[in-house]
């Protein structure tokens, strides 16, 4: 998602970047009791903005086990591509620039790999989300959260625009937050309890293993709405509203 939630550019969609986020450290919203402080992210490099239909077909063009009429239930559910018209067609223009959705993490993981990237942790893509036009972390700006909460109260049935429409945050990244959900490479980490004898009891659920989030920063719901979103599917889910894009390791 990118951090002028509203704003849009007139500019066409062109072949995705890859855009150099540099090293740093943030306060995570969730609190690692086994990582206090801030978190560290390294350098690496993000894709300027999500995957689109076109990108996809292209990818499912190249390795047809992944066309929705021959990829193993396992790896995604019957609603897997679901908005195409054909298992090859994408419905053209304007559907070729939207980002694509209905597509499980298995796909998004396999189409990052074939592009020798992968799907971006999830410090990683907070690292990013926490920033607006002109800041690296403007999280506790009221009025930018708002234009983010503002974005999850809108029905998810209404069309998506073209992926790459929003106005760039301060590295460059575009459509972080207002245009779809996006897959991280450990998205089913977020809500995993330590002790595995523990899975199922309410009590001991715990973020990120031995972490919990801070409640008491309300500034923080909107992590909250984005971990409850990711922890809630399994990795051969797809949803309307649900996209991704890879990441790069630098040396």
């Amino acid at each position: 998602m990118a951090v002028g939630v509203l704003a849009a550019s007139a500019a066409p969609a062109a072949e995705a970047e890859y855009v150099r986020i540099p090293a740093g450290s943030f306060a995570s919203a969730l609190a690692y009791e086994d990582v206090p402080g801030e978190v560290e992210v390294a350098a690496f490099e993000l894709m300027e903005r999500p995957v689109t239909n076109a990108e996809f077909l292209a990818f499912v063009r190249e390795h047809p086990q992944w066309r929705r009429d021959r990829v193993p239930q396992v790896m995604a559910e019957p609603r897997y591509l679901s908005h195409w018209p054909g298992p090859l067609d994408t419905g053209g223009a304007p559907a070729d620039a939207r980002p694509v959705v209905q597509v499980s993490w298995f796909a998004a993981d396999a189409y990052c790999r074939a592009q020798d990237a992968r799907l971006p942790g999830w410090n990683e893509w907070e690292y990013v989300a926490a920033a607006d036009e002109t800041r690296q972390d403007a999280r506790a700006d009221p009025v930018w959260r708002e234009r983010i909460l503002g974005w999850y109260s809108r029905p998810s049935d209404q069309p998506l625009v073209r992926a790459g429409a929003q106005v760039a945050n301060v590295y460059g990244v575009r459509d972080m937050h207002g245009l779809v959900w996006e897959w991280t490479e450990d998205f089913s980490s977020l809500l995993v309890d330590a002790d595995d004898r523990l899975q199922g009891d309410p009590d001991g659920a715990r973020f990120c293993g031995a972490g919990a989030l801070s409640m008491d920063d309300r500034e923080n719901y909107a992590v909250l709405m984005r971990v409850a979103m990711l922890s809630s599917l399994q990795a051969g889910h797809t949803t309307g509203n649900l996209g991704f894009r890879c990441a790069r390791s630098l040396p």
